[in-house]
């Protein structure tokens, strides 16, 4: 029997099966974002207003494009910039054309503009024309309500954030040109809460009073950084503009760049380029005043030298007209001088003695015993004097008691308010006195006012019978006399 062997080869390792959704690496997926952004979005025109402008010193400029609910970051190339219709600046609004395209390194989508026009005023920059518009209309920019300058301040007041490269600027700036003092006044110098904090300090400084523990300074600077409208914003405040304007210090601005403009500039008393610039502005430089005190000491020397040889020459010049030498002319007065002065000090002192003598002898008359015998008699003439007064004054003031008495008695009498018995008041309706017959009328309603109360009554005119006079009582009869007693009488 025939084995048959079979030659069996290795064996084979099992295959895995195809994914069909490999995972992609994070550059890829950014790419493919950014191929697709590209092709669908190859070109769009948008329009929106200008932020955040940034330009790089590449030559690229950056920025951002936003309306009222979005924003989108955009670049413009080196290349592109110079060909701008207009120049990239924060508030303004324009349209721009480009592509969308996408930053991998941040995954964040942005447009590189192509072309870029001006559409007009943002909506920050209207609002402001707006307010300096109403702002100008009440003189707040007038040249003629602007402060100088004081030119030799003694005090100098700033406010600004105490940190950051500002402060330092202008701390180094005044006390290289003029060593002085500096108050600071820190704030914040961006945000919601900078415009109030940036006035309340220019109320502060203005409120100080110069004799006081702080000194007031001479004059303000408010100071801060270069940024974009919304970083500046708050300067551009109207309370703020308001308070600048009506402090009694004078102010300068040094708010941002050269290039940048707030509102305080305008209602500031002097606009500064820089934080620096307006050290230099509020301040001299110590070393020229220096060197001008120094010059003006020169020609002042000068000047009097060439004033006292101009003298001397006219002096000689006249000299040549008198009738001998003015050393001969002097001579004789000048010893007669010299023989007075010799004397002057023995006649002063001989004065001074003979003043002495009768200052000794009049002092010793003036001793405490006459001057209190002198105060003894005025003091009796005083108590006599009084004892004759006063008796008077009471006399004076018993009589004048009496007439007033008198005189009380005699009003109360005759007041029409108060009649005296037998005697009544008429009034009318509204409790009016009337005084005469001319002021009543057939029928009129009054009251008769007595001493003891009122009554009404009413006039029946002229032809009226006259009252009839009560009749007498008739007198009692006497009394019979009783039966069966005789008369006494």
């Amino acid at each position: 029997m025939t084995d048959d062997y079979v030659f069996e080869g290795p064996a084979e390792e099992p295959v895995a099966p195809r994914d069909n959704n490999p995972p992609l690496s994070i550059s890829e997926l950014s790419f493919a974002l950014k191929r697709t952004l590209e092709d669908r979005f190859s070109h769009v025109r948008l329009r929106g207003e200008i932020s955040k402008v940034n330009h790089h010193a590449s030559g690229h400029v950056y920025l951002t494009l936003k309306d009222d609910k979005s924003a989108i970051d955009g670049v413009v190339w080196k290349g592109v910039v110079r060909g701008l219709g207009v120049r990239p600046e924060s508030g303004l609004e324009v349209i721009v054309t480009g592509k969308i395209t996408s930053y991998p390194a941040r995954s964040s989508y942005q447009i590189v503009i192509e072309t870029m026009e001006a559409a007009g005023a943002g909506a920050l920059l209207a609002q402001l024309e707006r307010l300096k518009a109403r702002l100008a209309g009440e003189g707040l920019f007038e040249g003629a309500r602007k402060k100088p300058i004081p030119a030799f301040p003694a005090t100098v007041g700033v406010i600004t954030s105490p940190t950051g490269a500002v402060i330092r600027d202008i701390l180094h700036r005044i006390s290289e040109r003029w060593p002085c003092r500096v108050i600071v006044w820190p704030v914040v110098v961006q945000g919601d809460a900078a415009a109030a904090q940036v006035a309340n300090a220019v109320r502060g400084f203005d409120a100080m009073r110069p004799d006081g523990p702080i000194p007031r300074p001479d004059i303000v600077i408010v100071a801060r950084g270069g940024g974009s409208v919304e970083d500046l914003w708050a300067f551009n405040d109207e309370a703020l503009a308001r308070t600048v304007a009506a402090a009694t210090i004078p102010i300068i601005s040094a708010v941002g760049h050269e290039t940048d403009t707030t509102l305080i500039d305008f209602v500031s008393d002097r606009r500064a380029p820089t934080p620096t610039g307006a050290a230099e502005i509020a301040t001299p430089v110590l070393a020229d005043l220096q060197y001008a005190v120094a010059d003006f000491e020169r020609r002042l020397a000068r000047a009097g030298g060439r004033l006292l040889e101009d003298r001397r020459t006219r002096l000689r010049a006249a000299a040549r007209g008198l009738p001998a030498r003015p050393e001969d002319l002097l001579a004789l007065p000048s010893q007669r001088l010299d023989h007075v002065s010799s004397k002057l000090g023995s006649a002063l002192e001989r004065h001074r003695s003979e003043k002495a003598h009768q200052l000794v002898s009049v002092a010793a008359r003036l001793t405490p015993t006459v001057l209190n015998r002198a105060i003894e008699r005025r003091t009796d003439r005083l108590i006599a004097f009084s004892e004759r007064f006063e008796p008077a004054v009471r006399r004076r003031l018993d009589r004048d008691q009496t007439r007033l008495a008198a005189l009380s008695r005699a009003l109360t009498s005759l007041d029409p308010k108060r009649p005296k018995p037998g005697f009544a008041r008429v009034e009318d309706e509204h409790g009016a006195m009337i005084a005469s017959a001319s002021g009543l009328h057939d029928g009129q309603a009054v009251r008769l006012v007595f001493a003891d109360g009122s009554k009404g009554a009413r006039i029946d005119g002229e032809g009226g019978d006259p009252i009839p006079a009560p009749k007498p009582r008739p007198s009692p009869k006497p009394k019979p006399a009783a039966p069966g007693q005789g008369d006494l009488f």
